[in-house]
């Protein structure tokens, strides 16, 4: 029994190989590598299982997993490739590539629109909008009134319905964002091109009280 006791090859759930990973993402061997080491972290650090829930993904995320968050609520849902509730380690890697400076703008427009299509009807609807919008001030911790949050529903919205049907489709977004990058501006995050030199910095540093686990 001693003989093989320290090479560890089990696996976490949904474990592919990095060179099938490298091939489908943004990232390059060795990163898939690092996120590897970084997803098992993320996956113990509330339950123990090897897959991520929500509790862990907003605390990886957010230092913070209590609080309610549409936005949290969103990004998990569009990583959560197979619908199962947890993320594995190929919905992880394949999400976050769409994250990776290199990955395609059109990528990173088609997943915002994901983000904002809150009922996925394949529109952007002005209550969604708004939705969004409060969700992603709560996040900063801005507080703006009721009036300024309307008019930045209305402005958006007055410039992206181009077809002026009440509704913002896909080619109207991908048109919008292009004149408004800075839209998509979340949608990069720079660590992911450096990830092997990054992911020490970036790895739960063991933040959460035992107790609290």
């Amino acid at each position: 029994m001693g003989c093989f006791s320290s090479k560890k090859t089990k696996y976490t759930p949904g474990y592919e190989e990095p060179t099938v990973l490298a091939s489908e993402t943004s990232f390059s061997v060795s990163e898939v590598e690092a996120l590897y080491e970084l997803f098992k972290k993320l996956s113990r650090s509330i339950i123990d299982d090897g897959l991520i829930h929500k509790e862990e993904f907003q605390f990886a995320l957010f230092r913070n997993r209590n609080k309610k968050n549409l936005f949290v609520d969103r990004i998990f849902d569009l990583f959560d490739i197979k619908r199962n509730g947890v993320v594995d380690f190929g919905e992880f890697v394949r999400s976050l590539s769409i994250f990776h400076p290199d990955a395609p703008v059109s990528e990173k427009i088609a997943f915002a629109f994901k983000l904002y299509d809150l009922r996925q009807t394949g529109f952007i609807e002005r209550d969604e909008l708004k939705e969004m919008v409060v969700a992603l001030l709560h996040e900063s911790d801005l507080i703006l009134s009721e009036d300024y949050v309307e008019t930045i529903v209305d402005k958006t919205y007055t410039d992206a319905d181009t077809k002026g049907d009440g509704r913002i489709d896909q080619e109207e977004w991908k048109e919008f964002v292009l004149k408004n990058p800075s839209l998509i501006k979340n949608m990069t995050l720079p660590y992911l091109k450096d990830i092997t030199l990054a992911f020490p910095s970036f790895v739960l540093n063991s933040e959460v009280p035992d107790s609290e686990v």
